[in-house]
């Protein structure tokens, strides 16, 4: 695409018609960008859009589009295409940064992350000049670029709060902060010194603290692997300056607004992270400065105010207070009795109260207070705050601290039984106290994992838990409700199991209740329940235990998706997914009714996917429905094939790029189910599945080739009688995989489903090109995965051809190459092979070449003939060989980057481990024995001879010890 006119006013156009909400114009308009994105200059012209469009909507959207672009197509994946074309990638990072310092806010962010994208693949080797550029805009005295330079110095930075310490990482902080370091402090006192000049100018304080918010990420961002010398030296500077921002209220900095947080809160907040990270990395570097911020942050806490907008700012002041009083060098500062009193009374149980705000919330965006709450990403709320510090304190004063809170409890307890209607929210609190006293460790899969002794759980659960969920409604008081089931759910572990059985009827009974919080909670606390492990390792829950609640269960969890607000609820569908699980052929009456309501809304998401979750788990209970109603009557597949296939065949035929790799997966399971031939109805399909365009999307690969596996294993016969023209495009996605050292391994599973199953006459003319292929991929890339895959498919072709069959085609691609390859590959690498199956075939295969290959016998290749044994003996005995040489750096399928759905494996469309060799061979060593002895007979006198000759003492004793268990001889 030239940089003309007319290419920026067709884009333009097209990217007009994406913001269209009518899906017939926008989908187009959205497909022909995907089409042009590979041409030359389109990055350019994206740019020069969002430089010089008069319309702002089309510069917001160019640096949208722009930004994605870089998202999916910068990173240079090895063995694939490099998607953007080097003088392409010049261009960007030579206009990048002044385009994006000179852009309105809006756009200078969508730039921002996108240098950040761009730094994270080619900073500092590929862009050395990157930190000088921005470092020179320092002296711009312009604070909107000044801010630019900032916002794009944090978003490249802030990566290393979570990188795992390498010599590269460190190598790369100290470039950073060498360049960095003294410009950046010395911003930060000349900013400071403006905000005094400044004081009365409420807008160029706005600015300024933007600015200082930014420096304050920074500063954490470039102190979090280690203390660098640099910051210690100056840690005066930075520390007094920190501490007097601290105490510091401007009332021009603050704000009308009740819910968001202001500049001045913001910057307090990172201030409190920063001290925090101090006080925990580098206790002993920071003690003279301790003092003074612990005084400054508990004024903190005792002056600010229950409004939303100081959440952030709370809750990491209490994060700072918990992470000093854990320390053993701090413990002094909390000893005192009336300190702890204080703390309790002052932070603690004022910031456990349910406040309006999160009554709000409660009703009117549950999804997010579920997250929060559910999930543990209310790391910024208060009550999580005020939890961590009450484990903090119970560290060192456990006793102390559980006596100060349980005269509360109990005093919020008598409050709510003198009029439960309007004192619930001192019950609430009571209820997260006691939660947040008892557990001291906690993990989401087991729930609490160590309890303080000092509370009673048990008995607290009969007292003040189950009555609230056997009242007759279900919904009254819906708080309590659904603190009484996060109560079973978090001490599910201490609770014991004649009470969880109890409380199943009442959870079930609580999936019809209209609050989304508390029917998510019921079908998450069941969900919970039902994957605990008993003795012996079953669960804890058995299916017979639930016997008399399967209808009502079922019933409840389906109606559950039909409530409002829960129509696609991850958490109800996951409870489906795990009832289907543990309740195993009870639910087979069910499945009709099941499957109905499963396919309609498969149908229904199908239209717009926007959960991946509970797309997730409901492909996993279609699954699940199939597997147990299929074991107990396989011929049932069919009514499966029925209702699902006109709904595969719409997403298939509507490109529903997240769905396909499920479709595939579950058709795999369908298909594995037939006994005999191939329904008429896959076959259909099947010259579908070699489009290229399919393989194109790495989600597809694995369960494609599954998909394949299975065409292969039940239908190899009427493929090559009635698709044999299909043969080439079979190969070729064999072709296509075996050259990426991301997918090679599929292209072998797939090439060794083809020599399995087809018939050796359909594969006859291919079967030399396909060696070829492989040796000029082991000339090209020879990787450790791709000879251990190489090893079993030759291994698996000298079993169902034969081993003279294997020489015979190795020599014909060029003179004594059997030898070579028996020599440099198989001899020095066999060690590398893992996997039962794998290690078994391959066994099988040397056998074979040791003893079915006259060769080996007679011919300059018999000098390889004890090595080659010896070998054989070492797979047999010696541990596997697991070193992968330093340089081979494997990409994971997953680490590809962009937008691509990644594949995301059905767990129960899982596929039986295949033995090709089970039937022939139970016990290869015994194999190997009694081939020898067969050999032997043919040529007696030979083999001992060998053996004596040149086999080394330790081997030769594993040998007789083979020899001696099939009972046989060697003559």
């Amino acid at each position: 695409m030239e940089l003309s006119d007319a290419n920026l006013q067709t884009l333009t156009e097209y990217l007009k018609k994406t913001l269209d909400p009518d899906p017939a114009i926008r989908r187009p308009a959205e497909k022909f960008l995907e089409s042009v994105e590979g041409s030359q200059n389109y990055p350019l012209l994206l740019l020069t859009l969002l430089e010089k469009s008069q319309e702002n909507v089309i510069k917001v959207c160019a640096s949208v589009t722009f930004k994605n672009y870089i998202k999916r197509n910068w990173r240079i994946v090895e063995d694939e295409p490099n998607k953007i074309c080097e003088s392409d990638r010049i261009a960007i990072k030579a206009n990048i940064v002044p385009l994006m310092l000179s852009s309105p806010e809006q756009i200078q962010k969508q730039l921002s992350d996108a240098i950040s994208i761009i730094g994270r693949e080619d900073f500092p080797q590929k862009w050395p000049d990157l930190l000088t550029e921005m470092v020179n805009r320092f002296q711009s005295g312009d604070f909107h670029v000044i801010n630019g330079v900032l916002r794009t110095a944090h978003s490249l930075f802030k990566r290393y709060r979570h990188e795992f310490k390498s010599n590269e990482l460190w190598s790369e902080i100290k470039l950073v902060l060498d360049a960095f370091a003294l410009p950046l402090t010395n911003l930060f006192k000349a900013t400071i010194e403006l905000c005094s000049t400044h004081a009365n100018d409420a807008s160029a304080l706005k600015v300024l603290f933007s600015s200082l918010i930014l420096i304050a990420k920074l500063f954490y961002s470039l102190n979090f692997q280690d203390l660098p010398e640099f910051f210690e030296d100056n840690m005066e500077t930075w520390m007094t300056n920190f501490h007097s921002l601290l105490t510091l209220d401007n009332k021009l900095l603050q704000t009308d607004d009740e819910e968001e947080a202001g500049l001045l809160e913001l910057l307090k907040s990172q201030i409190c992270d920063n001290a925090a990270l101090y006080a925990q990395k580098y206790d002993e570097e920071f003690q003279p400065y301790l003092p003074r911020f612990v005084t400054a942050i508990w004024n903190l806490l005792v002056t600010t105010g229950q409004e939303v907008k100081y959440d952030l700012l709370v809750s990491n002041a209490i994060q700072f207070l918990a992470s000093v009083c854990e320390r053993p060098h701090y413990k002094h500062l909390f000893e005192d009795q009336n300190t702890l009193t204080s703390i309790c009374e002052k932070v603690i149980v004022p910031n456990m109260e349910f406040r309006a705000a999160d009554e709000e919330a409660f009703e009117d965006n549950s999804e997010e207070y579920i997250r929060r709450d559910l999930e543990g990403s209310d790391i910024d709320t208060r009550r999580r705050a005020a939890c961590d510090l009450v484990r903090g304190l119970c560290k060192f004063f456990e006793g102390p601290v559980t006596g100060i809170f349980s005269g509360y409890v109990n005093s919020m307890l008598q409050e709510y039984a003198k009029n439960p209607s309007v004192n619930w929210k001192h019950k609430d609190a009571a209820i997260y106290l006691v939660t947040s006293l008892a557990s001291k460790a906690q993990t989401q899969k087991h729930g609490i994992t160590q309890a303080n002794e000092l509370v009673n759980l048990t008995e607290f659960f009969v007292n003040h838990i189950q009555p609230d969920l056997k009242s007759a409604s279900v919904n009254e008081f819906p708080v309590l409700k659904a603190d009484g089931i996060k109560y079973i759910m978090i001490f599910r572990n201490q609770v014991p199991k004649e009470q969880l059985l109890v409380s199943i009827p009442l959870l079930i009974n609580h999936l019809q209740a209209e609050s989304i919080v508390v029917h998510t909670y019921a079908a998450h606390a069941l969900e919970r329940l039902f994957t605990m492990r008993g003795t012996n390792n079953t669960t804890l829950i058995t299916a017979a235990e639930m016997a008399p609640f399967v209808e009502v269960l079922l019933t409840n969890l389906f109606k559950a998706l039909t409530l409002p607000g829960s129509s696609e609820n991850e958490y109800i569908m996951k409870a489906i997914m795990r009832s289907f699980s543990l309740l195993q052929e009870s639910i087979i009456p069910y499945i009709p009714s099941v499957i109905t309501q499963l396919t309609q809304k498969l149908l229904a998401v199908s239209k717009n996917p926007s959960k991946p979750h509970f797309n997730h788990y409901m492909f996993e209970s279609i699954c699940l429905s199939i597997r147990i109603t299929c074991k107990a009557n396989p011929d049932a597949v069919g009514s499966f094939e029925e209702a699902l296939f006109m709904v595969f065949t719409e997403i298939l035929q509507n490109d529903v790029q997240e769905f396909i790799p499920y479709v595939f997966q579950v058709m795999s399971l369908l298909l594995e189910m037939h006994k005999n031939e191939i329904p008429s109805s896959y076959m259909a399909l099947f010259p579908h599945l070699l489009q290229p365009v399919l393989w194109e999307r790495t989600g597809n690969i694995p369960p494609l080739v599954r998909l394949l596996q299975a065409y292969l294993e039940r239908g190899a016969n009427t493929i090559a009688s009635a698709a044999a023209d299909k043969i080439p495009g079979l190969l070729g996605v064999f072709q296509k995989l075996i050259a990426s050292k991301a997918n090679d391994h599929q292209g072998f599973y797939l090439l060794n489903s083809i020599i399995e199953h087809m018939p050796p006459g359909s594969v006859d003319q291919y079967r030399k090109q396909i060696f070829i292929l492989l040796f000029q991929r082991l000339q090209n890339s020879k990787t450790t995965k791709f000879i251990k895959s190489f090893l079993v498919f030759i291994n698996l072709y000298c079993i169902k051809y034969g081993a003279l069959a294997l020489q015979e085609i190795f020599d014909s691609i060029q003179p004594k190459m059997f030898g070579m390859v028996l020599e440099k590959i198989i001899i020095p690498e066999i060690q590398k092979v893992s996997g039962q199956v794998e290690k078994k075939i391959c066994a099988v295969g040397i056998t074979k070449i040791l003893t079915e290959c006259p060769p080996m016998m007679d011919t300059e290749y018999t000098k390889l003939w004890t090595p080659l044994l010896q070998a054989l003996i070492g797979l047999f005995e010696l541990p596997e060989d697991d070193t992968i040489p330093d340089e081979e750096h494997f990409i994971d399928i997953e680490d590809t980057p962009g937008y691509q759905t990644a594949f995301s494996q059905l767990a129960f469309a899982g596929k039986k481990e295949h033995d090709p060799v089970g039937q022939m061979v139970n016990n290869p060593r015994i194999h190997l024995a009694q081939s020898l002895h067969k050999l032997s007979t043919a040529c007696p006198g030979r083999v001992p001879s060998m053996l004596s000759t040149s086999l080394n003492a330790e081997a030769l004793q594993y040998l007789q010890g083979y020899l001696q268990a099939a009972s046989v001889t060697l003559l």
